[in-house]
C-alpha cells in the first residue's frame, strides 16, 4: 500500500533526498506534508511539485510568502515552531520523517509519538537528548522508530530475524572525516571551509562540522544505546575511511554480520520508508572490483576528544547526554561564524559537562531547562575565553 510521508525539514540534505526517493517512487511514495525553517523558496518549488496536503513553514515571517504562492493550489499553509508539532497529528499521515536539525526535532518526534505515528528517525538529537523518553513513549503507543542514519539503519538491518539477548557488541563505523590521521596541532589552524570538506558524504553544516570532530560519532553511539538497548561498553567505534561497511553486529556465537553499500544516504532512508518490505529501487549498485581494499583503525581518541566526552556523558547519565548536545551547538555554530577555533569546540563542551546542573532522572521538562541552562554556560564561556 502506498505510504503518505510527512517530511520534517524538507528543505536539508535528508530531506531533499527523501523527495528525490518519493520522487523515483510515486506508486509507492505520497508527501502529506513538508516543512521548512526559512528556505521558503525551496520549500515553495517543492509543494508546487508534489502538492502536500499542507506545508509548514517555521518561520512565520515568511508565511505570507509561502501562503501567497500557493494560494491557488489546494495546500493548507501553517507556521510557526508549535505548528512543526501539532501537524503530525494529521489522520492521512502513515509515516513521520524527522529531518530536523538539533534540538529543535525532540518536540515533533514526541508529538509524532504521542500521535500513534511510526517514525523514519535521522534527528539523531532526539534520541541523544532524551532517548528514554523516546523509547518508553514509543513502546506506550505501540509505534517503531526507524532509524535513517546510514549507521544505525545498517544494525536494524543485521538485527532483523535475529532473538532478543543475541547481540554481544556492535561497531559503528566513521569515514574518520577531513582531518583523520592529523595531530592536535595540525588542528590548531583549521578553517572553516577545511572542516566543511567531507571525503564521502554530502551533508548540512552541522553534521559534516559534527563528523569533522567526531561528534558526530559521539552523538551516533548515545543513539544507538537507546535504539537498540545497549550498554556503553557494547557500542564500538571503528574508522573505515571508505564508508562502505556502514556497521557490523557481533552475536554471542562470535559471528558478525556486516551491512555494505554505496555511501548514499538514500538507501537508509529508502529502507525506514518502506519497512518492513524491501522495495525495488533505481538506485545505483555497489561493484566489489571497485572497491578492492577495505580498510579498518582504531580512532585517535587524543586528538578527536568529542568521542571520550560523549561516552562519559552516557555512562554520567541523566541530562549530562542532553547537556552535551546542547554545548556542542552551540560550539559548532560559534565556530562556523569564526568565533573559535575548531579544537575548542572539546573545551567549551568539557566546560558544560562539569558545570552544568546534573539531574538524574529527568522529565521533560527537566530536559527543556537543561539544553536552556547549557546554552547559557556555553555561549558565557566563549565570551569569556574567546
Amino acid at each position: 500500500m502506498k505510504k503518505n510521508i510527512a517530511i520534517l525539514g524538507s528543505t536539508g540534505s535528508i530531506g531533499t533526498q527523501t523527495l528525490e526517493v518519493a520522487r523515483d517512487h510515486p506508486e509507492i511514495f505520497g508527501i502529506e506534508v513538508l516543512t521548512a525553517q526559512n528556505n521558503c523558496d525551496l520549500l515553495i518549488r517543492q509543494a508546487k511539485e508534489f502538492l502536500p496536503n499542507a506545508v509548514v513553514i517555521g518561520n512565520k515571517n515568511h508565511y505570507s510568502t509561502v501562503s501567497g504562492s500557493l494560494k491557488s493550489l489546494p495546500i493548507k499553509v501553517f507556521s510557526g515552531e508549535e505548528s512543526l508539532s501539532q501537524i503530525v497529528d494529521m489522520g492521512s499521515i502513515d509515516i513521520v520523517l524527522n529531518a530536523l536539525v538539533g534540538y529543535a526535532g525532540l518536540k515533533p518526534t514526541l508529538s509524532a509519538i504521542e500521535a500513534g505515528k511510526d517514525v523514519a528517525l535521522a534527528n539523531k538529537e532526539s534520541l541523544v537528548v532524551a532517548g528514554d523518553l523516546v523509547m518508553n513513549g514509543a513502546r506506550r503507543k505501540n509505534v517503531r522508530i526507524l532509524p535513517v542514519d546510514s549507521e544505525h539503519s545498517a544494525i536494524f538491518q543485521c538485527l532483523v530475524g535475529e532473538l532478543p539477548g543475541s547481540v554481544e557488541k556492535v561497531f559503528l563505523t566513521a569515514s574518520g572525516g577531513p582531518f583523520r590521521g592529523k595531530s592536535q596541532s595540525d588542528l590548531l589552524t583549521v578553517t572553516r571551509e577545511a572542516a566543511l570538506n567531507h571525503p564521502n558524504w554530502k551533508m548540512g553544516n552541522k553534521v559534516t562540522i559534527d563528523s569533522a570532530s567526531m561528534m558526530n560519532k559521539g552523538l551516533e553511539v548515545i543513539e544507538a544505546r537507546w535504539l537498540f538497548n545497549l550498554e556503553p561498553s557494547r557500542i564500538e567505534v571503528i574508522i573505515h575511511p571508505q564508508s562502505i561497511v556502514h556497521s557490523m553486529v557481533q552475536f554471542i556465537d562470535g559471528s558478525i554480520k556486516a551491512q555494505m553499500g554505496l555511501p548514499d544516504m538514500k538507501l537508509p532512508i529508502f529502507y525506514a520508508l518502506a519497512f518492513p518490505q524491501r522495495v525495488s529501487s533505481r538506485l545505483s549498485r555497489f561493484n566489489f572490483m571497485e572497491h578492492s581494499q577495505l580498510t579498518f583503525e582504531l580512532p585517535d581518541k587524543k586528538v578527536f576528544r568529542n568521542l571520550v566526552l560523549a561516552y562519559e556523558a552516557l555512562n554520567m547519565g541523566g541530562n549530562m547526554p542532553c547537556v552535551l548536545n546542547a554545548a556542542n551547538e552551540v560550539a559548532v555554530e560559534s565556530f562556523l561564524q569564526e568565533r573559535i577555533g575548531f579544537l575548542a569546540i572539546s573545551d567549551v563542551i568539557e566546560h558544560c559537562l562539569q558545570t552544568v546542573s546534573f539531574i538524574p532522572d529527568p522529565t521533560y521538562e527537566d530536559y527543556v531547562f537543561s539544553h536552556m541552562e547549557t546554552q547559557v554556560k556555553a555561549t558565557g564561556y566563549i565570551k569569556q575565553k574567546h
